[in-house]
This record gives C-alpha cells, sequence and structure tokens, in this order.
C-alpha cells in the first residue's frame, strides 16, 4: 500500500483519535476540504497556521455538529441570525458570533467574534458527533492557493504537514461558505459563498454586502488577493477576448460558450448552471494551473445567485 492510500480513507474512528493527540487531519465538507484541528488546543491551531503559511491576522472557522452545541463556544445568536442558522444549518453558511473564552485570541486574530459553522457532509457531521470538542478547519490548501474540492487536493499539497484526509467524495457545492454577520444591528454578508445572498434576503430582507479588505480582515476569506493558481489569470469580457491577441499557451476558461484560439479551453457550465459552474470552478482552475499553459483568461458569471461568489474569486485569483 503506497503512503498516499495510508494517509487518506473513510476511517472517522482513525480521523478523530490522530485529532485528540492534536495532529491535523484534512476533512471533507460540502463547501471544500478543510484542514481541521482541535479548536480548543492552541498548539493544535497553531500548526494550522504553520501547515498553511498563513498569516495570523487572519482569523479561522470553527466547525461544530449543531446550533445547541454552538452554544459552547458563543454566548448567543441574535435573533436575525438564529433566522438563518434554523433555515440553513447544516450547510454553507458561517455565522460571525460573540466568543466564549474558551475559544483562543489566536483563532480569531485576536477579535471578539468567532467565525462557526455547521457542515452538512456526513462524514463530517459524524466525525464532529464523535469527538467533544470544536474542530479549527480553514481550507485544506497553502495559503493564498485554489482550495481542494477531493482528497488528493489536500494530499498532493499537505501531504507531509497533514496525519490523514477523510475522504468524503467531490464537495457537492465547491465554493466556500457565505460569512454572515451583524454589524450596529444589520446583517452583514461578509464572504459570498456557498449559499446565495438572494436566498438569504428572502428570509431577512436586505442585507449589507462587504467587499474583501487588504488587511485586518473580520473574518475569515476577506483578503484582496487568494484563491489564486500559480500560471497568472487575467479577467476578460467578451468583447475583449475579440480584441485580444491569443497566444499560443493561453488557456480559456468560460462560463458556457468556448472561445475560439484558447490553447485550452474549459466550460465552467455549458447548460448556464451556477450551481455546477461553482461545483466546477477550483476543479477547474486547478487543472489549468498543471496545463501547459503560460496564463489563464477567465470570463466573469453573471452577477447573480452563486455567480457573485464565483465571480468573487475569480477577482481575488487575477493578476
Amino acid at each position: 500500500m503506497s503512503i498516499e492510500n495510508k494517509k487518506k480513507g473513510a476511517d472517522v474512528d482513525k480521523a478523530a483519535v490522530l485529532l485528540q493527540a492534536g495532529k491535523l487531519v484534512g476533512i471533507p465538507t460540502e463547501t471544500v476540504y478543510g484542514l481541521a484541528a482541535n479548536a480548543l488546543n492552541t498548539k493544535a491551531v497553531a500548526s494550522i497556521f504553520t501547515a498553511k503559511n498563513r498569516p495570523t491576522f487572519d482569523p479561522l472557522i470553527i466547525h461544530v455538529p449543531s446550533i445547541k452545541s454552538a452554544l459552547n463556544y458563543v454566548k448567543d445568536i441574535p435573533p436575525q441570525l438564529l433566522i438563518l442558522a434554523n433555515a440553513f444549518m447544516p450547510g454553507p453558511l458561517t455565522l460571525l458570533l460573540e466568543k466564549k473564552a474558551i475559544i483562543s485570541d489566536l483563532l480569531t486574530a485576536g477579535l471578539p467574534r468567532v467565525a462557526l459553522r455547521i457542515p452538512r457532509h456526513p462524514l463530517a457531521q459524524k466525525l464532529l458527533q464523535q469527538i467533544d470538542f470544536p474542530l479549527a478547519a480553514p481550507s485544506a490548501n497553502p495559503f493564498g492557493y485554489i482550495s481542494p474540492t477531493v482528497a488528493d487536493h489536500v494530499l498532493a499539497q499537505l501531504q507531509k504537514k497533514v496525519a490523514y484526509v477523510l475522504d468524503g467524495g467531490p464537495c457537492k457545492v465547491g465554493l466556500e461558505s457565505t460569512i454572515v454577520g451583524i454589524d450596529q444591528g444589520k446583517v452583514v454578508v461578509y464572504r459570498k459563498g456557498g449559499l446565495s445572498i438572494e436566498k438569504i434576503e428572502a428570509l431577512i430582507g436586505d442585507v449589507q454586502v462587504k467587499e474583501h479588505s487588504s488587511s485586518n480582515p473580520a473574518a475569515p476569506g476577506m483578503l484582496k488577493s487568494h484563491y489564486a493558481p500559480s500560471r497568472p489569470l487575467r479577467l476578460l469580457t467578451s468583447e475583449d477576448f475579440k480584441a485580444c491577441v491569443v497566444k499560443e499557451k493561453i488557456a480559456y476558461l468560460g462560463f458556457q460558450t468556448p472561445k475560439p484560439g484558447a490553447k485550452t479551453s474549459l466550460l465552467l457550465s455549458e447548460s448556464g448552471d451556477l450551481e455546477v459552474a461553482a461545483q466546477n470552478l477550483f476543479a477547474y482552475l486547478r487543472l489549468l494551473d498543471q496545463a501547459d499553459i503560460d496564463g489563464i483568461i477567465a470570463e466573469l458569471l453573471p452577477e447573480k445567485g452563486l455567480g457573485r461568489a464565483i465571480n468573487d474569486r475569480l477577482k481575488r485569483a487575477a493578476v
């Protein structure tokens, strides 16, 4: 059996034992794979930052099995956010809530609120129900690089830094969770993600949407440059593309319609399904990053539904 095979599998018991011992474990969620550690073990949390080469001013998300269990780690859940929690948790929603002292300042980058979510993936749920601590788990990739959506992505990037990867197959959503909190009585979306803003507003009315910040982020995943392949990626509209002299080794990443002249062309969803496009985004960026090309030209998607979150990731991946 290869080292890779020994380091991944569906053994929840093994993952739980390793996490209890302070080790790092890759875990599946419906959004992307996370690099998990015991959120109450400060040394284990610090090892996440080291393994990812992640700046400590960028806070982490904690994962718990239920809304009831969340109250062990946060002071309360405001009524508007509780409406969202009851509707969309478990799922691709993260709430930014006032933390209790049991959650370390290292995990929250010194901020008074902690980002908390309840993953819907059955293996993640089984694991969380088996352990008696929350999991700190940002995406399981080197800081700033493309997020992983299958177990092999985690192994390819972090094999020497992760004790085990719990293999739950491809992620169903493919984009990180949407992060929501309250600021001065107003519901705020701090990060666009796998839960559309339209679905949130259908329940609680209009919300404020914050764009990314370049420093001192208020929530995880808000940095300006992120999710980027090693190949330079540029954003062009369809009209811009027609005027562009396409070089031999330039790949094209589009939504529905192919563009002639590119060495390699990938379409996120030929049927125009934004959920399918979200599932494919990071996997396709990874494929292009491994191709024999010099750069990538990407098309922005319609600014609606999950298209807003996909565009957010493309803009932050662009040079």
